[in-house]
């Protein structure tokens, strides 16, 4: 894997890099073997807040996390753990759903080692399966993008589905952690 580590309001010193190649290079055990993936680390400091942000594309797979803590080396064990989960989850997903040749499932290893805590116990998986609990329609009313942020937070909402007025196409805007807003369209 390649690492592409780099920090805001936060030097990234030559023990958090190694660091953050241990942690992040123990995910290779997963696999069958080694992924040829770009792994993006964003570090930064807000206030007293240490943020990691991991994000790892791989053929048919992203892996993202993010976490926050007051210590920048918990921070990136928490994160670890999560991609952990993740793996861990996206695995007995597949292997459930998909079963032919060449489908992600065969890029995990078969047999998987108990995650387990500092104590020993085993730490439970999540198998709750995907469950859609609501479904709704509506009609996509043609507007642009500063008329369906209006309307998302008119509605309250923090993302909003809507039909270009020019393309057609369906897009989507939503709110940002940072208040901001974002904009998801076809290519």
């Amino acid at each position: 894997m390649n690492y592409n580590i780099r920090g805001e309001n936060i030097d990234v010193t030559p023990a958090l890099r190694k660091y953050v190649e241990k942690k992040v290079g123990k995910l290779e055990r997963y696999f069958d073997t080694t992924p040829v993936a770009d792994v993006h680390v964003n570090m930064q400091v807000l206030n007293s807040q240490n943020i990691i942000e991991i994000t790892i594309p791989m053929p048919q797979l992203l892996l993202r996390a993010e976490e926050r803590h007051t210590d920048m080396y918990a921070a990136i064990d928490l994160v670890t753990e999560k991609l952990e989960r993740q793996i861990r989850k996206h695995k007995t997903k597949v292997n459930r759903k998909f079963r032919q040749d060449g489908s992600v499932k065969y890029m995990f290893k078969n047999e998987l080692e108990e995650l387990t805590e500092a104590n020993g116990e085993a730490v439970p998986e999540d198998d709750d399966e995907l469950e859609i609990v609501r479904n709704k329609r509506f009609n996509l009313k043609p507007m642009d993008a500063e008329e369906a942020i209006l309307q998302m937070d008119m509605l309250g909402h923090n993302f909003f589905v809507f039909a270009d007025a020019v393309s057609g196409s369906t897009n989507v805007v939503y709110r940002r952690k940072d208040g901001r807003y974002g904009l998801i369209e076809p290519e």
